[in-house]
């Protein structure tokens, strides 16, 4: 245990400070930007983006994985702050953290196994496409010094590598072009222009409102959503910072983490959160790994903000665009776009369909609900696809053996009940589960009719083999037993 929490904290000195003072650089346009999108003051993002990035750094279930204030959980803020104010936004911030802890203390993290690659890679790629998007503003109706400065900065960020690995190459850029615009006096956006930074730390404080039934009944549409999408956006970023940096997170720990952050932030002042895809990839490119990092990333925005806002609003807004298209060129699966020959089509549509309503309605949650609900389709269908009857009868052609191979529910009763040929002149039926398993209700009653359409063609009807969690769920539900039988096979 000390030897792992030694590891995670001081495993990677240099490389997680330098990572998480890039981080914090990026994380202050974001969280104003956010702010701004929520209808609140920027200091109330960027409180957040510290309160929750800090708290993670010692509870979080990823080290490296970056938490602050997003996009996603901002656009769900919208209604709630015009129509209430942030007192109430507050409250709903301290509840969105109680769900998620409840929802980590009943281990429901583990239901991230459900969601299939392909609605990963989906995500991730629809994710990158829209950090693109958000830098488009500052790309439009622009001066040249604005591209000029842009292009420069990936310049840095992408050559600087071959030269040294030292220092991160975006820690480089965005010095490099804020001493260049300093310097000449270019006229361009800043971080400055976007909001103003506040100018002490935050403060515990108890929402001004009152504690009663009504109160909930505002905040609880906005809580569960905020909580549903937090979990979400940072289960699928802890999938990603895995794969980059081949180690396994604990997702239910995330889950308690994310929800302690979000009431830590709410009594500080701040808006809820979640894990941030992009500056956790930031993050990792730039070397950090270990939770020393998001510590730094979170005491050095605020320290920043609060202490050197006369330095960071000078930094133009071209070298934080810069960053960012990094980041999304970065996190795009481009081996996705050749995997589109390869891949069997049902993997594609579910991709590609993930893509299609995250971007298109920014709703993450969304369009992780629509790629899971398609991928359980297809494979259902495709399960479904696998079973198998074959019949054999006696020499004396009055008896006849059905032998059942495979998976019989909803998709696949349909298909089970055609097997069977009713018509034929037969004293006895076999039907052999010995190698089939029944899951669900629609194929005990699939079951149920094949043996009474059978007897009342006054064939005997017997049914061997079944395994105990068929046979369970068969004595459960099955009326072919029953005195009624027929009767309810038809209806009566």
């Amino acid at each position: 245990m000390i030897g792992t929490w030694q590891k995670e904290w001081f495993g990677n000195i240099r490389g997680d400070i330098l990572a998480g003072l890039v981080v914090a650089l990026a994380l202050i346009p974001e969280a104003i930007a956010f702010s701004i999108i929520a209808g609140v003051d920027p200091k109330v993002g960027l409180y957040a983006s510290f309160c929750i990035c800090v708290i993670m750094a010692f509870i979080g279930g990823r080290p490296g994985q970056i938490s602050a204030a997003t996009g996603a959980m901002a656009l769900l803020m919208v209604t709630l702050v015009r129509d209430h104010g942030l007192e109430y936004l507050l409250i709903a911030t301290i509840l969105t953290g109680v769900i998620q802890l409840v929802f980590g203390l009943l281990k429901l993290g583990s239901l991230m196994r459900f969601v299939s690659r392909s609605v990963v890679t989906g995500f991730v790629n629809a994710l990158a496409i829209l950090i693109f998007m958000a830098q488009l503003p500052e790309l439009t109706n622009v001066t040249w010094h604005v591209y000029a400065l842009t292009a420069a900065g990936l310049g840095i960020i992408y050559g600087l590598p071959y030269l040294t690995k030292a220092v991160p190459s975006p820690l480089i850029s965005i010095i490099l072009i804020t001493a260049v615009v300093m310097y000449m006096g270019i006229d361009v956006r800043t971080v400055g222009d976007m909001g103003e930074l506040p100018d002490s730390l935050p403060i515990f404080l108890w929402p001004n409102v009152p504690l009663n039934l009504e109160t909930l009944m505002i905040v609880l549409p906005y809580a569960f959503p905020l909580a549903i999408v937090g979990l979400l956006e940072s289960m699928m970023t802890q999938t990603i910072v895995d794969d980059l940096t081949d180690t396994k997170s604990d997702r239910n720990k995330e889950c308690r983490g994310q929800g302690i952050a979000n009431i830590g932030a709410g009594f500080m002042g701040g808006m809820a959160g979640c894990a941030m895809i992009g500056q956790s990839v930031i993050n990792v490119k730039s070397g950090g790994r270990g939770r020393l990092s998001m510590f730094v990333a979170g005491t050095g925005l605020i320290l920043m903000v609060v202490f050197l806002s006369d330095w960071v609003s000078k930094i133009p807004m071209a070298a934080l665009v810069a960053v960012m298209i990094m980041v999304s060129i970065g996190t795009f699966s481009w081996q996705s776009i050749k995997d589109l020959k390869t891949h069997p089509m049902s993997t594609n549509i579910v991709m590609i369909a993930t893509v299609v309503v995250v971007v298109w309605t920014h709703n993450l949650a969304l369009g992780v609900f629509v790629g899971v609900l398609l991928a359980a389709i297809f494979f259902a269908a495709k399960v479904g696809n696998y079973m198998h009857i074959s019949s054999t009868v006696a020499k004396d052609g009055h008896h006849r053996t059905y032998k059942v191979i495979g998976q019989v529910f909803f998709t696949s009763s349909e298909k089970f009940v055609e097997s069977f040929d009713f018509k034929e002149s037969l004293a006895k039926v076999t039907i052999d589960l010995d190698r089939a398993h029944f899951w669900d209700i629609t194929s005990v009653a699939a079951l149920d009719k094949v043996v009474l359409k059978f007897r009342r063609e006054g064939a005997e009807v017997e049914v061997v083999g079944m395994n105990k969690a068929t046979a369970t769920v068969v004595d459960k539900f099955g009326v072919s037993d029953k005195p009624d039988a027929i009767d309810r096979l038809m209806g009566h």
